[in-house]
């Protein structure tokens, strides 16, 4: 698009520029129709006959790419008519953030910093723009618009340079310690909350080697004991079942408990199994009293019932500690789930969420910082999924609950409750 007359001295020569409106008669505004625009509104005539002969009018329809972030910018756009809105790509896989949307007349977007070329500043699109509804822009070259603005207002054009490159290192320095202060947090509560089931791991499975290797010696003793195939297979049988049974046995009383393990340990000191007090607990835990018992010494004879008990006992103990480590690793599992539903890895920024499961992917969090204080969740699960950026969210209810957290000084009750909100269906209230 070339200048239609004499600009200012020094003025740069204006380029063509591909018309998003195909081919036809270019329309540009008037000097007066310019100055109606806020950018454009304190300029003198000449000035505004100079930006007259080099702006053009763009339309582009709904749901058009004005411009692309990390493209060469070559246009600045000022919005006339219509609805616009600005993204950003996430990086680390996070999708496309959109920053904001406008329909102001005179907002603009495109070649924010034309008057950086200068100082050796590449000139890409920082964001990309899309058109929300049909649109219709003022396009001015970003040469023209630069080449304007530092010999139109050089004082304006150096502090504008001095805040782009100090606020930029400024902003990377906040950006970097806001970042260093988040991962601080998650990983304080991560540490302390997978302390407890990372060191349950390391104790069970230290016992249950050792339960192992006792399992071992006692399967030794069972064949020296002299007992065939069908003997050893009636052992096996019982184990088997015992340890089947173990996890559906019938919880007792604690006085029960007392009698039925006075009994067994009374019964094997009689029938040669030695410490009969220690093992019988593990037994009458499986559920298994002394009739159970009683036909392995009619089968085995008291020979071979000791080192059959024993490995009885040592199976049990074996599968508790299987079970402990289960549960153990189930809790890791759980703790990483609710970190990458806090931190939100890996998913893209706008999503359709669940308030609650954020609110729950918190108190996880923070649970090294709830000490005594008990917490009552007062959910409302039938309400919407709303859409949503999840990792705000949760920096919301971060910064909310430990301040509560502060306020209750280690005691009481803290509340959390989520209700519909009165504005509308796509609002919820939590409080």
């Amino acid at each position: 698009m070339t200048g239609a007359g004499p600009g200012p001295a020094g003025a740069p020569p204006g380029g063509d520029a591909p018309d998003p409106t195909g081919p036809g008669p270019t329309e540009r505004l008037t000097p007066d129709e310019l100055r109606t625009l806020f950018l454009f509104a304190e300029l003198d005539d000449d000035q505004l006959v100079w930006l007259a002969e080099r702006g053009r009018v763009v339309e582009y329809p709904a749901g058009a790419v004005v411009h692309t972030e990390g493209e060469p910018a070559s246009c600045f756009y000022v919005l006339l008519d219509g609805t616009i809105a600005m993204s950003r790509r996430v990086q680390g896989g996070g999708g496309e953030l959109e920053l904001f949307r406008s329909d102001y007349r005179g907002a603009y977007t495109g070649s924010f910093n034309a008057w950086l070329v200068d100082i050796g500043e590449p000139q890409i699109y920082m964001s990309t723009t899309r058109a929300v509804t049909d649109v219709r822009f003022l396009e001015l070259p970003a040469t023209d618009i630069g080449w304007a603005v530092k010999n139109w207002f050089p004082m304006a054009a150096h502090l504008m340079v001095g805040a782009a490159t100090q606020g930029r290192q400024a902003s990377a320095t906040i950006e970097r310690h806001e970042r260093l202060v988040a991962l601080g947090t998650v990983t304080a509560g991560l540490t302390h909350e997978l302390n407890n089931p990372a060191t349950a791991v390391v104790r069970a499975t230290a016992s249950l080697r050792e339960r192992l290797y006792g399992w071992y010696a006692e399967l030794g003793a069972l064949a020296e004991s002299g007992i065939d195939s069908r003997q050893l297979g009636a052992v096996a049988k019982v184990v088997r079942d015992a340890v089947t049974k173990r996890s559906s046995a019938p919880q007792l009383s604690p006085l029960d408990t007392s009698d039925r393990e006075d009994e067994l340990a009374g019964w094997l000191d009689g029938h040669g199994v030695a410490d009969g007090w220690d093992v019988a607990p593990t037994l009458v835990a499986a559920g298994l009293r002394v009739d159970d018992l009683a036909t392995l010494v009619d089968l085995l004879g008291p020979k071979a019932f000791p080192a059959a008990v024993g490995s009885l006992v040592y199976a049990l103990e074996a599968d508790a500690l299987v079970h402990e480590v289960t549960e153990a690793a189930g809790r890791i599992t759980g703790l990483l789930a609710s970190a990458k539903q806090y931190t939100q890895m890996d998913r893209a920024p706008l999503q359709e969420v669940d308030v609650h499961d954020g609110i729950d992917a918190t108190l996880t969090m923070l649970g090294h910082k709830l000490g005594d204080v008990r917490v009552v969740r007062d959910y409302d699960r039938s309400l919407p999924a709303l859409t949503a950026y999840p990792a705000e969210l949760n920096q919301v209810w971060t910064n909310l609950v430990d301040n509560a957290l502060d306020a209750m000084d280690g005691e009481g009750t803290l509340t959390i409750r989520t209700a519909p909100a009165a504005e509308g269906d796509h609002c919820v209230l939590v409080e």
